[in-house]
C-alpha cells in the first residue's frame, strides 16, 4: 500500500536536495530554512511515536526549529531568482518550441488525482488497498504530481536532475510563503482549542439579536469573511465561526442544514482569501512570479469579484440554509 508518509519522505528529500544546493552557493540562510523545514516530513512519524511513548523532546526539538524558521523568514524577501546568462532566452525558445503542450503535464494533475481517487474507492471497496484509505485525496494528488513530473520529462525531453535544479529555483523564489498553508491551515483548530470559538458566541449574543435567524446569518457570514482577512485562510476561520455562532445559534437553535451552511459558508470566506495579503500564496506569490510593478495589484483586481460572490452567497444562504 502506498502510505502518505512515502509522499512526505520524497518532499523531505526534495527539501533536502534544495538546501544542500543553496549550501554550495553559501546561501546559509536559505540553505537552514529548507534543511530545517524537512525535519517534520522526514521525521513526522518519529516524532508522534516519541510522543505516543510520553517522550516530549522531540516535538520540542520540533517546535525550536519553528521558531528559527520564523527568525529565518524575517530575513528574506520575495524575489524572482536572477537568471544566468542566456537562460531568459533559453527559455523562451524552449517555451515557443513547445507551446501548449506545456499545460499538459499542469493539467494531468487534477486529472489523474481524480481518476486515482474514483480508483482507490472502487479498489477498497473491493477489499484492496493501493492507496491509503485514511488520507486517500492526498495520497492521489501526490501520486498524480509524480505521475505528471514524469509526463513532463517527456514533453520537455529534460534530464531529471534539471527538475530538482527548477523546483529548487521556485522554491527559493517562494521563500516563507510554502509555510502559508500548512501553518494556517493548523491556525484554526489552534484558535478553536483555546476557547475564541465560545468568546465569538458571548460576544455575538451581547452584539446581535440571536433569536433573530437572519441577524445570525449575516454575522456568521461577514465572520467567515473577517476571520479569513485576518489569518490568510477559510480552513483557518471556519473552525471559529462554526464552533461561535454556525452550531450553537444556526443549526441547533434555527435548525440551519449544516451541508448548505458549511458548504457555502466556506466559499464566503473564501471572499475573503481574495481580499488580504496574509493569503501571499494566493495574492502576493503571483505578484513576485510574473514581476508586477503593484504588489497588491492582484488583490485591487479580486475586489468586484470577492464583494459580489460575496452579495450573491449571502442570498443563496438564506434562501436555501432554512428550507
Amino acid at each position: 500500500m502506498l502510505r502518505i508518509e512515502y509522499l512526505y519522505w520524497l518532499v523531505g528529500a526534495f527539501l533536502i536536495a534544495c538546501a544542500v544546493l543553496n549550501l554550495r552557493e553559501r546561501h546559509y540562510s536559505m540553505a537552514a530554512f529548507w534543511l530545517i523545514l524537512a525535519g517534520p516530513f522526514v521525521f513526522g512519524d518519529a516524532i508522534l511515536g516519541a510522543l505516543k511513548q510520553d517522550q516530549a523532546w522531540p516535538a520540542q526539538a520540533m517546535g525550536v526549529g519553528v521558531i528559527a524558521l520564523g527568525l529565518l523568514a524575517a530575513r528574506g524577501r520575495l524575489r524572482m531568482a536572477a537568471d544566468g546568462p542566456g537562460e531568459q532566452e533559453q527559455r523562451n525558445q524552449s517555451a515557443t518550441r513547445l507551446g501548449n503542450r506545456l499545460f499538459g503535464p499542469a493539467l494531468a494533475i487534477p486529472a489523474l488525482t481524480v481518476a486515482l481517487f474514483l480508483g482507490g474507492k472502487i479498489l477498497a471497496s473491493q477489499g484492496i488497498e493501493l492507496l491509503d484509505p485514511k488520507n486517500l485525496t492526498l495520497t492521489a494528488l501526490g501520486l498524480a504530481s509524480v505521475l505528471a513530473l514524469f509526463a513532463a520529462f517527456r514533453v520537455t525531453r529534460a534530464k531529471p536532475l534539471q527538475s530538482i535544479h527548477e523546483g529548487r529555483r521556485l522554491l527559493d523564489s517562494l521563500g516563507w510563503a510554502v509555510l502559508l498553508p500548512m501553518i494556517l491551515a493548523t491556525l484554526g483548530g489552534v484558535f478553536a482549542a483555546t476557547g475564541v470559538g465560545d468568546a465569538i458566541a458571548a460576544l455575538t449574543s451581547a452584539v446581535i439579536p440571536i433569536d433573530n435567524r437572519i441577524a445570525c446569518l449575516l454575522a456568521f457570514a461577514f465572520g467567515m469573511v473577517f476571520f479569513t482577512v485576518i489569518m490568510g485562510n477559510a480552513f483557518a476561520a471556519f473552525p471559529v465561526m462554526m464552533a461561535g455562532i454556525g452550531l450553537p445559534l444556526l443549526i441547533l437553535r434555527h435548525g440551519a442544514d449544516p451541508a448548505i451552511l458549511g458548504a457555502i459558508g466556506m466559499l464566503t470566506g473564501y471572499c475573503g482569501t481574495l481580499l488580504t495579503p496574509m493569503a501571499a500564496n494566493f495574492n502576493i506569490v503571483p505578484a513576485v512570479l510574473l514581476e508586477l510593478p503593484d504588489q497588491y495589484g492582484v488583490i485591487r483586481s479580486q475586489i468586484p469579484t470577492a464583494l459580489g460572490l460575496m452579495a450573491v452567497n449571502i442570498l443563496l444562504m438564506i434562501v436555501l440554509v432554512f428550507r
